[in-house]
């Protein structure tokens, strides 16, 4: 069992910057990769980011340039920097963690890119 508790998320105007925060607890010598998913049209989610064990990164398109992903293993964290910001950014955010025990999801954290 691996539990993922996310933060940062919040209200922004279109251009700004938010910066997420992912927890992870639990199994954490069973994960393989962690990232960063947000739930749109249709509720399935999709893929913003990715990092795996040794720090290799993986970017949807549409925030390659714009979104970094960040890993630190002691601290079990996995950070979502989020800069010039648009409506279309606007979702559910949920860490996700990949594991040998299966896959696991946090609750989420809302962004919301608004004027």
């Amino acid at each position: 069992q691996v539990d993922l508790v996310e933060s940062g998320g919040g209200v922004v105007r279109p251009g700004g910057s938010l910066r997420l925060s992912c927890v992870a607890s639990g199994s954490i010598f069973a994960i393989d990769q962690m990232g960063w998913y947000r739930l749109g049209p249709g509720f399935q989610p999709t893929m913003v980011a990715t990092i795996t064990n040794d720090d290799k990164a993986n970017y949807a398109d549409s925030v390659k340039g714009r979104f970094t992903i960040s890993r630190d293993k002691a601290k079990n964290t996995v950070d979502l920097q989020m800069n010039n910001l648009n409506s279309g950014d606007s979702a559910l955010y949920l860490c996700k963690a990949d594991t040998r025990l299966g896959p696991y999801f946090g609750d989420g954290t809302q962004v919301t890119v608004s004027s």
